[in-house]
């Protein structure tokens, strides 16, 4: 069966975007849909709920786990609405849009003008009093998003609660949660209760071990990905005057990494379509005895920014890397062994930070001093005096990771993904779009328990 979301309408009817956070993880669509299924289920009058997936649809296959679980419970994508297939900003300036958050309280800066359309809040993590839209407010500090969003239905209206949502919901909750491990700590009281209680209700439901192993095994798949989407699935950027630094976790093992056909085109394709100067990668995979391992490959195709780069993390010693050269036939690419796999690619962004305010520093050239072509490496163990201890505010303290929630695994960026310009389809196309899908659903105009 389909997922009946969408109903007839007319264009002048306004609509309730339901809108998860712009990681786009499986636990921010699976709020979303189900939020707005049940808004949808539960409003007396003929309003129009939507979940929107707050990514383009071409970012999609990057998440291997909401893939594999649309397919498992048998929700066709093309029925799925994305961020860049509707517009918005355009659909507010018309008078024409309501908000509602899950998984998230703050609109990234590009969505400043939407706040005043947000309607409601639901979501898990530590709110920002400064930045929170005025507006009703529901957070708790729980493992998933998705727990919250069940209790809703269990609490307003149990009965239109099938076993297709169910799954979605219980799977979401056991990934986000880590399969409720209380070692790891991740899943809350409530988060283990609404569990039991979807269980309770589906008995059929699938064993907790078998869907976490099959969703953490998807979420991490990367063996359908070309180079360039490996290093998009999950990235961060840095800039600092002028030169733009992709840092990318990448999940397998670096030989094999290096070893993937046409690489170094790839990595330079990659560079120049985005405009980095240079890209760090950061592969992890787990060793036999279920322990990380991290490594690092360096891409530069500019020496001295390279030389500096390398020598920085080479010497850090706050944190330290341990690092070990690895062999590496591609010119312009450095690899290493990370001997400390305590230290996370977010722990690695300060130093990176000082890796540039090191170059910058050695690149001023004295009036009336002719420019030279490079940085030796005297001058970069020189520089590295001078800033050991000279991190940028802001990032100078290696913050330990808030218990609850996790950080999505996915995010793309520290912006929004879509600055680079309006999504395409109007408010009419949208409403459009809406009523082509109630139309191929009528079918099944509401779920039934299976």
């Amino acid at each position: 069966s389909e997922f009946p979301i969408f109903l007839p309408l007319q264009e002048s009817r306004p609509l309730h975007v339901v809108l998860g956070n712009e990681a786009c993880d499986l636990d921010s669509m699976v709020s979303a849909l189900a939020l707005a299924f049940y808004l949808a289920k539960t409003t007396e009058a003929e309003e129009v709920f939507v979940p929107v997936l707050n990514i383009k649809r071409s970012e999609l296959p990057l998440r291997g786990d909401i893939v594999f679980f649309l397919q498992k419970v048998h929700i066709p994508e093309s029925i799925l609405i994305f961020r860049d297939e509707i517009d918005l900003h355009a659909l507010h300036q018309a008078g024409q849009l309501t908000l509602i958050l899950v998984d998230h309280h703050i609109l990234p800066k590009s969505d400043t003008a939407l706040e005043e359309a947000v309607a409601e809040v639901l979501d898990h993590r530590p709110i920002e009093q400064k930045h929170c839209p005025p507006c009703h407010v529901s957070v708790e500090l729980v493992g998933s998003c998705a727990t919250l969003v069940t209790e809703r239905i269990l609490q307003g209206a149990p009965e239109i609660l099938d076993r297709q949502t169910a799954a979605l919901l219980h799977g979401t909750i056991i990934l986000d949660c880590v399969n409720m491990d209380l070692k790891i700590g991740k899943a809350t009281p409530k988060d283990s209760k609404y569990v039991e209680k979807l269980e309770a209700l589906f008995p059929d439901l699938p064993e907790r071990n078998d869907i976490f192993d099959s969703l953490q095994k998807a979420k991490f798949d990367v063996s359908g990905l070309t180079t360039e989407q490996m290093l998009r699935k999950d990235q961060k950027t840095i800039y600092r005057q002028g030169i733009k630094v992709a840092i990318s976790a990448v999940y397998m093992d670096l030989e094999a990494f290096l070893e993937r056909s046409n690489l170094l085109a790839d990595l330079h394709a990659f560079c120049q379509a985005h405009s980095y100067d240079v890209l760090v990668a950061m592969t992890i995979f787990f060793n036999i005895h279920n322990e990380p391992v991290r490594q690092l490959a360096i891409f530069c195709p500019h020496v001295a920014l390279r030389t500096t780069i390398c020598g920085v993390l080479e010497c850090s010693h706050s944190p330290p890397l341990k690092l070990t050269p690895a062999s590496s036939t591609h010119p312009n690419l450095h690899a290493y062994l990370q001997g400390n796999t305590q230290v996370s690619r977010k722990k690695l962004l300060p130093l990176l930070q000082e890796a540039l305010s090191v170059y910058l520093d050695s690149m001023k050239i004295p009036s009336g001093q002719p420019e030279t072509a490079g940085v030796s490496r005297e001058q970069v163990d020189k520089e590295l005096d001078r800033a050991s201890n000279s991190l940028i505010s802001g990032l100078s303290q290696d913050e330990e990771d808030p218990p609850l929630p996790p950080t999505p695994m996915n995010s793309l960026v520290d912006e929004c993904p879509l600055d680079q310009g309006l999504p395409k389809l109007s408010a009419e196309a949208v409403f459009e779009k809406c009523s082509q899908i109630s139309l191929s659903q009528s079918s099944t105009a509401s779920l039934s328990k299976k």
